[in-house]
């Protein structure tokens, strides 16, 4: 069936133009030049199709004789790829084989990962992306993307035009500071961007040619780097202070003077830096933090779908008590979305503040004055009366409904940690979420062996499902790539004029509301990942009208054309087109 329905996909795609009308702003397809030869064809990825080329086009685009004679259909082409892929048992050659396809045809990239998607998103993203960074430089094959380097200052703006894409719609940036939990990978780190913008297209229905990875190489303070003679960028110290501040200005400057509608998405900024980098460009550019605002969304929506499972609703929210385990970034993302979400249902900050505990390596934050000064976020959740204390006697004090772990320290919820949890609640909540698995704060097996079945479970990286008493229960993924994708595409396509608080929570809800009974049935808290290109437009849906709603929208639909056919129409589908030249 699936086939089948690919096929009609491509015979509908060969009839369309290679460009939407002019009116929409979006190309559909990039156009080939008329002086692009036969061999530039096949070596472009955005056009090549391989052997799938028609003898008719063949004669037509001048390629005849620079391929093999027979024509294979996508179907051949995806078995193939499908079987040499699963042929490599180590997760990092996979991803270098998809790297290779990427390399060579986008389309058929793309639509391998989407018929594929269970089983290649943790090839292509978590958790194998924290081991393509860590040897990135040392498998590096092929230039994808822009760096953007300390050596750079005064020529960021001309160095844009390098780039030939003119109407680029997302821009993935990381500075390689925060590498999930592997710390400072410097340039190594641009695996995240790329590894994130094959997820916008082939989940969230971006376009290839409108999306651009960029490393911001400001240094790295990883002396192993420092002293490599074969790492790829810039061997000194990370700037600090107004010597990185000023080159992030110019950099930001550039790609809004190049692409001023284009989304940009910081990614595995330090967590000193990825608030105030958000504070500092939220009201005057289209951006938003993914570690911090992403993650802050992906979570609600766990949480929301694990009220679901308690049979309540939203507003059930306002009755959790909730641990949070981490204070960098990601778990100041958490603790704000939370209070945002609460404030929305209902209660003030003050209230909602009242049900969230923070803990970070020395216990329960407090206002003890011997801490180093602490966030907005940090201050709504300290509690003075439990400064100090440890996650057991937290557990017993507060009796929480929910945990939630961005620690990156493996084990931390212990067996101890976990009975409590389930002696305090009848159906706890317990989100481990550091990556890689190996710094998940507890497995699948352990929250459900020590809850005796009772644990409402997700992990920040793919896990096995576990058969207990008889019954299989199934974690859930509680992963980004359920957010950003759709937040970028909806907030792209209303021409937003920037990215609110109010998105994300609508985005939550919509990743909440797309979870069937059916999988609510098997213990999901997310829908099944499978379904993530619907989810996509859902969440891309809510976001455009959360955009109209604020006011913030510049581009609306097409008269008689409401949100949802909108974003149907312009959700990119990776099936091949009848190749033609113009300008």
């Amino acid at each position: 069936m699936q086939r089948a329905s690919r096929s009609r996909h491509a015979v509908a795609n060969r009839a369309r133009c290679l460009s939407a009308p002019a009116s929409t702003g979006f190309k559909r397809f990039p156009v080939l030049r008329t002086q692009d030869t036969g061999q530039d064809l096949v070596r472009n990825p955005l056009f090549n199709k391989g052997t799938a080329f028609m003898m008719s086009e063949r004669d037509r685009l001048g390629i005849r004789g620079l391929l093999p004679p027979k024509v294979l259909s996508m179907d051949a082409q995806l078995d193939n790829e499908m079987a040499n892929i699963r042929k490599l048992t180590d997760p990092l050659m996979k991803n270098l084989a998809m790297q290779d396809l990427q390399d060579r045809n986008e389309t058929l990239f793309h639509r391998l990962l989407i018929d594929n998607i269970h089983e290649l998103a943790p090839v292509v993203y978590t958790p194998t992306v924290g081991k393509v960074c860590q040897h990135f430089g040392d498998n590096f094959r092929r230039g994808r993307g822009m760096y953007f380097s300390s050596k750079d200052k005064g020529e960021m703006s001309a160095m844009t035009y390098n780039w030939a894409a003119k109407d680029i719609q997302i821009v993935v940036v990381t500075d390689g500071s925060r590498i999930l939990g592997l710390g400072d990978l410097g340039a190594n780190g641009m695996g995240i961007p790329i590894g994130k913008l094959a997820l916008y297209c082939a989940c969230g229905g971006i376009a290839p040619h409108r999306v651009l990875p960029v490393m911001l190489d400001l240094g790295t303070d990883n002396l192993d780097l420092l002293n490599h003679p074969h790492y790829l960028g810039v061997q000194h110290r990370r700037l600090q202070g107004s010597d990185y501040y000023e080159l992030l200005d110019e950099f930001m400057a550039a790609i809004q003077t190049r692409w001023p509608k284009a989304l940009i998405q910081f990614e595995d900024f330090s967590s000193d830096k990825a608030s105030p980098i958000l504070d500092t460009y939220r009201h005057d550019y289209l951006c938003f933090n993914d570690d911090v605002q992403g993650t802050g969304a992906a979570v609600l929506a766990g949480i929301l779908g694990s009220l679901r499972q308690r049979g309540k609703g939203a507003a059930g929210l306002l009755e959790e008590r909730v641990i949070m385990c981490g204070a960098g970034s990601a778990g100041m993302g958490i603790l704000k979305q939370l209070l945002d979400a609460m404030q929305v249902h209902g209660i003030s900050r003050d209230e909602a503040a009242k049900a969230l505990y923070l803990v970070d390596y020395t216990g329960c934050v407090g206002s003890s004055t011997e801490r180093d000064e602490l966030t907005r976020q940090q201050v709504a959740a300290s509690k003075g009366a439990l400064d100090g204390a440890k996650l057991p006697a937290l557990i017993e004090a507060v009796r929480p409904t929910m945990i939630i772990g961005c620690t990156g320290k493996g084990g931390l919820f212990t067996e101890e940690v976990v009975s409590k949890m389930a002696a305090a609640s009848d159906r706890p909540a317990i989100f481990a979420l550091s990556n890689p698995t190996a710094n998940s704060e507890c497995t699948a097996e352990e929250a459900y062996v020590w809850s005796k079945g009772r644990a409402i479970y997700a992990s920040g990286s793919p896990m096995a499902e576990v058969i207990l008493d008889g019954k299989k229960l199934i974690p859930s993924q509680c992963n980004n790539m359920y957010i950003f994708p759709g937040v970028g595409l909806g907030a792209s396509l209303a021409g937003s004029k920037r990215v609110t608080d109010r998105m994300f929570i609508k985005a939550a809800e919509a990743v909440a509301d797309s979870i069937s009974d059916a999988e609510l049935a098997e213990g999901r808290v997310f829908p099944q990942l499978t379904t993530i290109r619907e989810v996509s437009k859902a969440v891309a849906i809510a976001v455009y009208q959360s955009a109209i709603d604020e006011d913030v929208a510049t581009i609306y639909p097409k008269e008689r054309e409401t949100i949802v056919e909108n974003v149907n129409r312009r959700f990119y589908d990776p099936s091949y087109v009848t190749l033609a030249r113009g300008e």
